[in-house]
């Protein structure tokens, strides 16, 4: 992993962190989201689970790892959310929480993979389709002013955008199979 390499040759530790928070942070996400209803709940257990680990960083001495201990301070504060919300309805089983995010930690890097070939994939479309598709995710994107601004209805924006998807799904498997053979 590049963001874990650099870190060893980084003298600040701020900057070790950084790299390597920013580096995981999306499958971090993925797996406290897995674990947690609520978007609010997830942003705020990221920005609990960032703070502990920046605080923490200077203990972990593999950064190799860092992932799978960022993932232990996820699990801590999920559960320490959990508890201030635990007369929510939605709030899981403490067990099913905790298989949850068993199965999560053992995801991660997976996760790291799919988003790996996802982005490929992404490189790979046409000019047109990628900056179609980058556009229509981007945050406050509405799908009303996308098709104003392309000359096309929304219904017509919906279907071009699935046919994407499903190009992009049909490259990452293939992406993820061909690295399965290889490895």
């Amino acid at each position: 992993m590049e963001a874990d390499n650099a870190t060893a040759t980084s003298h600040d530790p701020n900057e070790g962190f950084l790299r390597l928070w920013t580096h995981h942070e999306p499958e971090l996400r993925a797996f406290v989201r897995a674990c947690l209803p609520r978007a609010a709940e997830v942003d705020e257990v990221m920005q609990d689970v960032s703070l502990a680990a920046w605080r923490k960083f200077s203990a972990l001495t593999d950064h190799t790892q860092f992932p799978r201990w960022a993932c232990l301070i996820a699990r801590y504060e999920i559960l320490l959310a959990r508890r201030r919300h635990a007369r929510d309805r939605l709030v899981l089983d403490e067990d099913i929480m905790e298989k949850l995010a068993e199965e999560g930690a053992e995801e991660m890097s997976v996760r790291h993979q799919q988003l790996n070939a996802l982005d490929e994939c992404v490189a790979k479309l046409p000019r047109e389709r990628r900056e179609l598709a980058l556009a229509a995710y981007a945050p406050e994107t509405s799908m009303k002013k996308l098709a104003a601004q392309l000359g096309r209805t929304e219904g017509s924006l919906y279907q071009w955008l699935a046919r994407i998807r499903q190009e992009l799904l049909r490259c990452v498997e293939r992406t993820l199979a061909q690295e399965a053979h290889t490895s």
